[in-house]
């Protein structure tokens, strides 16, 4: 009975450290609008949001992907561990309407670890100026 204790014992502090370890190499999502912006004949912004995190696994992945224009959520994307991110590292694009300048902000966040921040770009219409 003792040598049972003694094996369940090292085992949970091996699967524990193995835990420990794999979280320390694991990071928040982040996400970087890429620039320059494609825009179209039509007035149309092509928005490309690329986000990084290591570690996209089944228990640990990055859970959604959200842009917003001038505030207002204009695409969402929502993972699980069933339909995580095909990768570390993908990218989501978004069309928007840019008649006008627009202040266009994308967060991605990690189920565990959180957020890095936003990141923020102003996005100008050809030929226009602030």
């Amino acid at each position: 009975m003792r040598m049972h204790i003694k094996t369940s014992m090292v085992c949970l502090l091996a699967g524990a450290c193995m835990l420990m370890a794999g979280s320390a190499e694991a990071n928040k999502s982040s996400v970087v609008i890429e620039q320059p912006v494609k825009f179209t004949e039509n007035g149309k912004a092509v928005l490309k949001c690329t986000v990084s995190h290591r570690g996209n696994n089944f228990l640990h992945h990055t859970e959604w992907l959200r842009v917003s224009a001038d505030g207002a959520e204009i695409a969402r994307w929502d993972f699980s561990w069933t339909g995580k991110p095909e990768s570390e590292v993908f990218t989501r694009e978004i069309t928007v309407d840019a008649q006008k300048p627009l202040v266009i902000q994308a967060e991605a966040s990690c189920n565990i670890h959180g957020s890095k921040g936003p990141a923020t770009l102003t996005l100008m219409p050809p030929g226009k100026t602030k």
